[in-house]
């Protein structure tokens, strides 16, 4: 089971620090993915060793393109069988805490990776609110980032525990 609540309390303890356990990101690309794959890991406790297509971190030599890459995460989250978080792509209205939302800047490629920290009565960008790295961030309204589109990536649960 997917604890919405322990990945919402890490993303608040390190919001605006980093935790030692993990590389940081921030001058190669960004620790924006990083940090969500973080906290999904603290609500799920699980990672996903599988070679190529799994998600998992071990050091920063030895962890998995989808716990960093913004593209590759999305991947494995939505087409992930094994262990692991899963989910899939809903609209933004669906929204929940502990769901993930990733931003396009340029309407083509997403580059950034957010969670959501909150959610004030139902699901707008006024009413979303994230946390980030790579610009820190926690309870930041959706609406407050320049973007040209948004997917939300809703987390239905967790295999393997």
């Amino acid at each position: 089971m997917y604890d919405r609540e322990k990945a919402v309390a890490y993303a608040r303890e390190w919001a605006f620090s980093r935790n030692p356990e993990y590389y940081i990101f921030d001058e190669i690309g960004g620790d924006c993915t990083n940090f969500v794959s973080q906290c999904l890991y603290a609500g799920s406790g699980v990672m996903n060793y599988t070679p190529d297509f799994g998600w998992y971190y071990i050091s920063p030599d030895d962890r998995s393109a989808a716990w960093t890459g913004v593209q590759y995460f999305y991947n494995f989250l939505t087409t992930n069988e094994g262990n692991g978080p899963y989910g899939k792509e809903l609209p933004l209205a669906l929204a929940q805490t502990g769901d993930v939302i990733q931003l396009s800047f340029d309407g083509i490629s997403f580059a950034h990776t957010l969670i959501i920290t909150r959610i004030i009565l139902f699901p707008t960008p006024r009413s979303i609110l994230l946390a980030a790295h790579t610009n820190d961030a926690f309870d930041r309204p959706l609406n407050t980032y320049e973007y040209e589109a948004a997917r939300l990536i809703h987390i239905s649960g967790v295999r393997g525990q």
